[in-house]
This record gives structure tokens, C-alpha cells and sequence, in this order.
């Protein structure tokens, strides 16, 4: 097992390094969440916690980690006897993206449950992570399936495993840790709520900090066990600083004042729910227990605010977290007037509790680049004066980007057919999950028993098999897997016309409302997206596929408008990313959402090259819609036409509001059969 980097010589992350340290002295506090861009420590910080964490006394020989002191009553391994056990490290478990159900939960030997009725059960992650921590790397990505039964363990503190009339459960109560790179897609809020804090990590800008990095994993690279033990005296001191906090932490006294605080932060930013008091209590908690206090005081409010509540306030999707921290600086002075027990006067301490080892919270602190020249006397655009007419800069033909107008609830749109792509929300698929449509026999490991047609497929050779008791004879060519029928993600790929037939504001502002609203569908159906922008003499991939909604929104947000309608380049570079990602991902079914009102302009007979580009998505069986976006009393028709070229459906930007009455819900399939 090699040695892992040292904790205390991490350098910088304040934020990330509290946020770690206070669940090591109260893993109430619920676990954390790490946001931040790649190669900025979160792995590292992670793996190098357990080694701080004290040591776990168990039941011997228990696989589901007993306390010798308090058995589980229902422990698969039980009954025990309470009494001494054996100490050993708290482990870290890691969650890998792409792991199986059952990895995660534990499998069960569904033959011999079926033949001898014994309940052979192999444990899983969450069974090894009890009383310990469970770390999962890319918590963003992790699929919706695994998703939930997190969930469900952690809310419970316990995992069940129901199959086929066999059920087991177990203890697992654990500290959830999880770290994301935001560009990569957003976490579902029924998971982000799960962890107690969040912190957002950056790399530094400060030249001697990078260097001190560098040079200390060049050491760590050459020589582990030699670095290590360099940081020995520290990893020793930090060690036994965390465990005279957990000692002190039941000692600490959380006033009617400082709750008073706590439940006024919460109720000003708007948080759903109890479970961010509770947290921010049990974090304002650890706050000074870690500083060595016993009393709570208002500054540990302050940080368990930062910390517990970016991730939890209200926000529309596509908005950063973080925190007002001027709003919150008046809140508690607010509720501590009214409390009576201070004037409200006092400035926070920036060190933050226990002096440097705090951090700011919340969002880090960002590097406002090089000083501004002084425009006190200046009366152009920036400093308030008038902008130019209608969003057009002096001596330029191109508009400047307009705001999105308020987004809305689309109607459901979908790719026809069955699919076996990634689980989410949008078109019908095989799935592990899902309601039964059949059975089969399992290619590989068994996952989902289908209990009639494996009795049925048994049933006929149970006397040559020489069947004498009660007990059904089943052999392995018996077992059916279940085929069950769910939804899948898509590939979105939005084709925006950004060209001057689209450039009047109004226009433009209802247009980018619309595609914001249909990213926003994609976000909750969990699907990847790409934008393809279109203007003046070519189209340009404006975002590759990712599963960053945010990063789509944000591209769209400043989108500028003008100049020709090459809607033939649009539609054939959409072709070209596709056949790409067709490579990349085969089982991910593309859905084309075309944005245009169908004009064409530039070139020779541009609107027939659009049409012969339309046709040909249409003969790789490219599902597609157009949402029309032509307006006033004469229209030419041309989405429409453009439409039944990519052998699709078109729908007006009101019919694309799902509580429009302007005709029935039109999905890409129902247009499918109409064409």
C-alpha cells in the first residue's frame, strides 16, 4: 500500500482543509462536499484525512464493523456478544463512478437462496465504509441509481438489500465526502443537501505558493516514506489536536442566543427545510471545540454559515453557490440585537476561529486582475451614460449579447424508439431499473433475478434432477434476468441561429428564454449538450458535448447576434459533431433542437443547401425538432419545411411551453409517425 501525502503538507485550501478537519471532530456534522477545478488537491486532501481519524474499536471477525460496545441486533454476522473488540485504522472507501449496484450495496447468491433458502450474502462498499468514510470521486457523475441508494442509506444509517422475497440489512453509517469539478455537470439537490458543508477550492494565483506546491510533490514523488516521516512530528500534533476536540466537543454550550442566530441566517436565505440549523449548530459546534472553547460564539456562527449554507439557499439552476456575506453580516447583527446580548458593533475576526487554521467560507476569494484606470470623470456606457442605439457599438454591424427573458416549463420532448444509453430522465430505455417488460437469460453476472421464469425455465426437470424435498432443484442455465424498461439521457445539441434576422432584441431575448428553458429540461433529465451557433459566413461549436448544463447556459447568455443566415453550415457542423459523438458514445441517442425561423441567406440557392443538409440527418435516423421562431402576421413557413427535410417535428416558441394551449403535446415520436 503506498504512503499517502501527508495532510498537514498540503498547501494553501484553507477552506478545504476546516471543512475536512471539523467532521473529523464531529462526523455529525455530516460530510462534505469539495467543488473545484481539476488539480487543485481535493483527492489528495481526502485520502490523506484517514489517516488522521482515530482508531475504530469492532467486533472480530464481524464484516459489517460491529461496535464490540453496542452490537447490531440485526447484523448479518450476529448475534454478538458485547464486549472487547479489536481496534483498527477508520477506513476510507472509495465509490467508484462506473461501479454496479451491487458492488455498492452487496450482492446476494440468489441460487442458493432459491435452492438451499440460506441468505449467502457478500458485503458491499457500504457495508466497508461503516463507521468510516466513504469518498466518491466525481460525485457528479455518479449515476442516478447509485444516487439513490445513498440516499437512502444515508438518511436511514442503514443499507437494506430486498430481492425476490430475500431481504438484509446492515448498519452503514458513514462520513460521506465527495468531490466534483463543477464543468462537469451540477450534483442533483436531493444529494447536495446529504452533505453537511460545502467548500469551493481554486488554485492560487500567488506565485511563491505554486512554487512551495511544486517542490513539495517533487519530494513526496522522489522519496514517500522519507517525506512522510519529515511531516511525522506535524501529522502527530494535528492527530492529537483533533482528538482533545472530541473530547471537549460534548463540554461546548450552544446558547438560545447563538441558536437565535443560527435560525435567523437560515430563514433569511431562504433554505428549504430543518436540516441546515441542524447543521449549522452541529458545525458552529465542532468550530469552537477545534478552537479549544467552550462556548459558541457569534464568529463560529459566522464560518458554520459559510460553510453550511452555499450549496443549500435558494438559486435559480445556473447560478453559482455562495453567499451574500455582507447580508449575513447584518443578519447576525440583527438577531443579536434583538437577543439583546450584543450591540451588533463588533467587526468579524478574518482569521476566522483557531486563528489561521480557519478560512473564509464559501466561495474563495477571486483575483480581481489588474487595477482599473480611473474613470471618475468618464460618462461612457460603463460609468452609466447611454449605450448605443439598440445594443450596436460604434462603427459595428454585430449586436451585443441581449439577456435571456425568464425561463419557463417545456414540454416533453423525446427520441422515439428504445434505447440503451446512460440512465436519466428523457427517452424510453432497457435500464437496470425500471418496471419488468420480460426476461432473458443473463449475459454475465446475474443482477436482477426474474423469480417466474426462472421457477419456469426449473420446473420441467425436477425429477431428472431427483428432486426428494420441498426445496426447488436450480441450476444456473435456470436463472432469467429480468428486462426492465426506464429512461435514458440524450445528447441535446442545440443549432442556434444567432444571424441578423434574429437580431431584434425583444426577439432575440424570447429566444434565448426559450433555449434556457430547454437547457433547464436537459439539467433535470439529465442529459449531455452541445450548442452550435450559426452567423455571418459559417457556424462554430460554441460548447463541444459536455454535461455541464451551466457551461451551455453560460455560453448562450453571451451569444452575440448579426450579420447572414448560413443555416447550411449550421446544420452540417451539428453533423460533424455528432458523427463524433456517435465514436465516442454509441449507445447515447442525439436529439437535434434546431432554433432558427427557417430563413437562408448567403451563397447560391442557400435555402435548398439547407434542406439537402436537413436531409441528411435525416437519413442517419437523427431524431429532431425545430422550434420556430418566426413572427408577425406573414409567415414564409420555412422551419416547417425545415422540419419535414430533417424528418422531424417543428413547434412555435408558445407551443413549447408545457402549459400552452396552443395544441397537443408534440414529442419528436408523435412527428415521426406524422412524417
Amino acid at each position: 500500500m503506498s504512503t499517502p501525502y501527508p495532510f498537514t503538507a498540503i498547501v494553501g485550501q484553507d477552506d478545504l482543509r476546516l471543512g475536512l478537519l471539523l467532521n473529523a471532530v464531529s462526523p455529525a456534522v455530516g460530510g462534505v462536499l469539495v467543488r473545484g477545478e481539476k488539480g487543485t488537491a481535493k483527492s489528495t486532501a481526502v485520502r490523506a484525512l484517514a489517516a488522521l481519524m482515530p482508531e475504530v474499536s469492532v467486533v472480530s471477525g464481524c464484516r459489517f464493523s460491529c461496535d464490540p460496545a453496542a452490537p447490531d441486533p440485526a447484523c448479518p454476522d450476529g448475534p454478538h456478544e458485547a464486549g472487547n473488540g479489536v481496534s483498527r485504522a477508520a477506513r476510507t472507501v472509495e465509490l467508484p463512478v462506473g461501479a454496479s449496484e451491487d458492488r455498492l450495496v452487496g450482492a446476494l447468491d440468489i441460487e442458493r437462496a432459491l435452492s438451499e433458502g440460506v441468505k449467502a450474502f457478500e458485503p458491499g462498499l457500504l457495508a466497508d465504509a461503516h463507521r468510516g468514510i466513504l469518498y466518491v470521486d466525481e460525485v457528479n457523475l455518479l449515476h442516478d441509481h447509485l444516487v439513490d441508494l445513498l440516499l437512502d442509506a444515508a438518511a436511514m444509517g442503514a443499507s437494506y438489500v430486498e430481492r425476490e422475497g430475500v431481504s438484509v440489512r446492515h448498519a452503514a453509517r458513514f462520513l460521506l465526502v465527495g468531490t466534483m469539478n463543477p464543468e462537469e455537470g451540477e450534483l442533483r439537490p436531493q444529494l447536495l443537501d446529504r452533505f453537511g458543508l460545502t467548500v469551493e477550492v481554486a488554485a492560487s494565483r500567488d506565485t511563491d505558493q505554486r512554487v512551495e506546491v511544486v517542490r513539495r510533490r517533487l519530494a513526496y514523488d522522489d522519496d514517500p516514506d522519507g517525506f512522510a516521516a519529515r511531516w511525522a512530528q506535524e501529522e502527530g500534533a494535528l492527530r492529537a489536536r483533533i482528538a482533545a476536540a472530541r473530547v471537549l466537543l460534548p463540554e461546548v454550550v450552544l446558547g438560545d442566543g447563538v441558536l437565535r442566530q443560527i435560525a435567523a441566517t437560515c430563514a433569511a436565505f431562504e433554505v428549504d427545510g430543518m436540516r441546515a440549523d441542524i447543521v449549522m449548530a452541529r458545525t458552529a459546534t465542532a468550530l469552537a471545540a477545534w478552537a479549544g472553547r467552550d462556548e459558541v460564539t457569534a464568529e463560529d456562527v459566522r464560518q458554520a454559515a459559510l460553510l453550511a449554507l452555499p450549496h443549500r439557499r435558494r438559486r435559480n439552476p445556473f447560478d453559482a453557490p455562495g453567499l451574500d456575506e455582507d447580508k449575513l453580516d447584518d443578519t447576525l447583527r440583527d438577531a443579536a440585537g434583538d437577543e439583546g446580548g450584543n450591540d451588533g458593533d463588533d467587526e468579524p475576526d478574518p482569521e476566522g476561529p483557531g486563528g489561521g487554521d480557519g478560512g473564509g467560507g464559501g466561495v474563495p476569494p477571486q483575483d480581481p486582475g489588474p487595477e482599473a484606470p480611473d474613470r471618475s470623470g468618464d460618462t461612457g456606457p460603463e460609468q452609466g451614460g447611454e449605450a448605443p442605439a439598440q445594443g450596436r457599438p460604434p462603427g459595428g454591424g454585430e449586436q451585443q449579447p441581449v439577456r435571456a427573458s425568464e425561463p419557463f416549463r417545456t414540454k416533453m420532448l423525446s427520441v422515439p424508439g428504445l434505447g440503451e444509453g446512460a440512465a436519466g430522465r428523457r427517452s424510453r430505455a432497457r435500464t437496470e431499473h425500471g418496471r419488468t417488460t420480460g426476461a432473458r437469460r443473463p449475459r454475465g453476472a446475474l443482477t436482477k433475478l426474474h423469480l417466474a421464469a426462472t421457477v419456469q425455465a426449473a420446473a420441467p426437470h425436477q425429477r431428472a434432477r431427483g428432486r426428494s424435498g420441498r426445496g426447488l432443484v436450480v441450476r444456473r442455465d435456470d436463472l432469467r434476468q429480468a428486462t426492465r424498461e426506464g429512461r435514458e439521457g440524450n445528447l441535446v445539441l442545440f443549432v442556434v441561429d444567432a444571424s441578423g434576422s434574429m437580431a431584434a432584441r425583444q426577439r432575440m431575448s424570447a429566444v434565448k428564454g426559450a433555449v434556457m428553458s430547454l437547457l433547464l429540461d436537459a439539467y433535470q433529465r439529465r442529459d449531455k449538450v452541445g450548442l452550435v451557433t450559426f452567423r455571418g459566413k459559417d457556424a462554430e461549436v460554441a460548447l463541444p458535448p459536455t454535461s455541464s448544463v451551466d457551461a451551455a447556459a453560460a455560453r448562450l447568455e453571451s451569444l452575440p447576434t448579426g450579420g447572414r443566415t448560413p443555416l447550411a453550415a449550421g446544420l452540417l457542423r451539428a453533423h460533424d459533431v455528432l458523427r463524433v459523438e456517435r465514436m465516442r458514445d454509441p449507445s447515447r441517442r442525439p436529439l437535434l433542437v434546431v432554433v432558427t425561423d427557417g430563413r437562408a441567406t448567403g451563397g447560391p440557392d442557400p435555402v435548398a443547401l439547407a434542406a439537402r443538409a436537413g436531409r441528411l440527418h435525416a437519413a442517419e435516423g437523427t431524431a429532431s425538432v425545430v422550434v420556430d421562431c418566426e413572427s408577425g402576421f406573414v409567415r414564409l413557413g420555412l422551419a416547417a419545411q425545415l422540419a419535414r427535410d430533417l424528418g422531424g417535428s417543428a413547434v412555435t416558441l408558445d407551443e413549447l411551453r408545457a402549459d400552452s394551449i396552443a395544441g397537443l403535446v408534440k414529442d419528436v415520436q408523435a412527428a415521426g409517425r406524422a412524417a
